[in-house]
């Protein structure tokens, strides 16, 4: 598995045949616009900067897009979106957090989240958390210290930061004692590569 981060809340998941994008960034949006084919795309919050699926859509590539709760299963990946709040973009909408299980590895991703204790109901099925994505730049999202405690109450072994500008970022590796941690183009993942771990971040580079 390989995971690359584009900005914002943008990330692709590369696993074998299969390319994910979550969160992808519409043309429409102020952020920069990277496109490529996906098999599956995932939209946490309906806003030009995590809805761009016309950006990952290619001709003779079919394209399954999951924008809201519920359960799925899609070539060989299982998803699951809960329902939760954001304030991105300005605006009280509904974020939805999606868990995923590809190469028998467990992914959360928190989107962008305003919420800042989540309940048993939300966590339902989401434990043995092995990689989670948390927003950490505020502005509609959590403030650094709060996506701290949020990563930390749920124990995965890799958090991977996401939303974040130069200070948001300064702010969370402080609050998250990884101030030396070095950001990276992508992270190659195996499920193996996971033993020992927890709570390491990796900060990727957009």
């Amino acid at each position: 598995m390989i995971i690359t981060y584009h900005n914002g809340g943008f990330i692709k998941i590369t696993s074998g045949d299969i390319t994910i994008a979550m969160n992808p960034i519409s043309k429409s949006s102020k952020l920069k616009e990277v496109k490529f084919g996906a098999d599956l795309a995932l939209v946490s919050v309906d806003h030009a900067d995590c809805n761009g699926t016309a950006s990952v859509t290619r001709s003779g590539k079919e394209l399954f897009v999951i924008d809201g709760p519920g359960e799925y299963e899609v070539a060989g990946v299982f998803a699951k979106g809960v329902a939760t709040a954001t304030e991105y973009g300005g605006e009280s909408k509904i974020n939805t957090m999606y868990s995923l299980h590809v190469e028998d590895i467990h992914i959360v991703n928190l989107g962008a989240i305003k919420d800042e204790k989540l309940t048993g109901k939300m966590l339902d099925g989401i434990d043995d958390i092995d990689v989670l994505l948390v927003p950490i730049g505020g502005e509609g999202t959590v403030e650094p210290a709060v996506a701290n405690k949020l990563a930390n109450s749920l124990e995965a072994k890799i958090v991977i930061p996401t939303f974040y500008n130069n200070d948001s970022l300064k702010t969370y590796l402080k609050e998250a004692s990884a101030e030396g941690v070095e950001e990276v183009e992508k992270l190659v993942l195996k499920k193996k590569d996971l033993d020992g771990k927890s709570g390491e971040v990796v900060v990727l580079k957009s």
